[in-house]
C-alpha cells in the first residue's frame, strides 16, 4: 500500500482540487484521507455520509469547581497564560486561552481546579461517491492540537486501507510548514507539491520542500495556471530542475476548475476540458513512479 500526500506551500493553489480529481482517478483503490483538519473541504466534492463519527481528545482545560471554590485568587495570579477572569465575584476559566498546564490545580489549596480532557474537534470514516472511502474531521473552534488530528485521520486511513487491501492512500494534506504538514509528511510513499507561479507560490514552495528533504521523501511538482506569469515559472521550472524534483504536469488557467466545483464534480468529471487529460496522465505517471520505487 502506498501513501500520496499532496500538499503546497501555501493556501489557493489548487491542492485539494487536485486531491479530489485523483479521488475519483483512483475510484476504489484509494482510501482518501483529508488532514485539512484546520479548513477542510474535500466534503464538498467527494459527499460523505458520516457514517461512523467519534470526538477527539487532546490536551487538557482546567476547570474551576465554584460550589468549593474560596476565591482566594491564587489561581489567577500564578497563570501565566491570563487565562483566569474575576467575573461577577467567581474566578472563571476562558477556554482559549487556558493551555492546561495544570499548575492552577497544583497550586489551589482547597484542590477546587480539576483538568479534564480536552475535546478538539471530531473525525468521522464515511463512504463517498467514489465507491470508497473517506478519513476527515473537523477541528473545533479555535481549538489547538490539529497535529494529532492529522496523525489520528491519517493512522485511521493507514488501516483501513490496509484492512481492505486498498492500494493507496490518498492524503490532502495541510498548505504552509507548520505541524498539521509535518504529521500529514510522516510516512508518505510519495509526495506532490502543487505552486503556482506567483512571488509568494515560489517562495513557499522552496520553504515546503525544504521540510519534505528532512524527510527524505521524493516529491514532484504540479504547477497551476503555469500560463500566468512566464517569469515566475521558468524560476519555479529552474529550481525543480536544481532539486531534482519530478515535473509532474503544468496545468494551464482553465475556468472549468471552478465551474466544475460550482456543480460539485471534480475537473476530470467536467465536460471535455484539456485539464482533464492533463490531470489523468499524472495520475498514471505518479503511479509509475512510486511502482517503480
Amino acid at each position: 500500500m502506498k501513501e500520496i500526500v499532496i500538499i503546497s506551500g501555501k493556501g489557493g493553489t489548487g491542492k485539494t482540487s487536485v486531491t479530489a480529481s485523483f479521488a475519483v482517478l483512483a475510484k476504489k483503490s484509494a482510501v482518501i484521507a483529508d488532514c485539512d483538519v484546520d479548513a477542510a473541504d474535500m466534503h464538498i466534492l467527494m459527499q460523505p455520509d458520516y457514517y461512523k463519527s467519534e470526538e477527539f481528545f487532546s490536551g487538557e482545560l482546567a476547570v474551576i469547581q465554584q460550589e468549593d471554590c474560596i476565591q482566594c485568587g491564587e489561581c489567577k495570579e500564578v497563570c501565566r497564560f491570563d487565562a483566569i477572569d474575576l467575573i461577577n465575584g467567581k474566578y472563571v476559566v476562558n477556554p482559549l486561552s487556558c493551555e492546561g498546564c495544570g499548575y492552577c490545580s497544583k497550586i489551589c489549596p482547597t484542590h477546587t481546579i480539576l483538568n479534564i480532557d480536552l475535546n478538539v474537534g471530531n473525525w468521522y470514516i464515511s463512504n463517498i461517491r467514489t465507491g470508497s472511502k473517506m478519513v476527515h474531521a473537523k477541528l473545533a473552534i479555535g481549538a489547538d492540537n490539529s497535529g494529532k488530528l492529522v496523525a489520528q485521520v491519517k493512522n485511521k486511513a493507514k488501516e483501513l486501507a490496509e484492512q481492505e487491501n486498498k492500494e493507496f492512500v490518498i492524503v490532502d494534506g495541510s498548505p504552509g510548514v507548520g505541524c498539521p504538514v509535518v504529521s500529514s509528511l510522516s510516512g508518505a510513499s510519495y509526495v506532490v507539491l502543487v505552486t503556482e507561479p506567483t512571488v509568494s507560490g515560489l517562495h513557499d514552495l522552496k520553504r515546503v520542500y525544504e521540510l519534505v528533504k528532512k524527510f527524505n521523501i521524493k516529491a514532484g511538482c504540479i504547477i497551476n495556471k503555469h500560463d500566468l506569469n512566464k517569469e515566475v515559472f521558468e524560476k519555479i521550472d529552474d529550481f525543480l530542475e536544481s532539486e531534482k524534483i519530478d515535473k509532474l504536469a503544468n496545468l494551464p488557467y482553465n475556468k472549468a476548475f471552478t465551474e466544475a466545483m460550482t456543480e460539485g464534480l471534480t475537473v476530470v468529471e467536467y465536460k471535455n476540458n484539456e485539464i482533464k487529460s492533463v490531470l489523468k496522465n499524472t495520475w498514471n505517471k505518479i503511479i509509475k513512479i512510486i511502482n517503480e520505487k
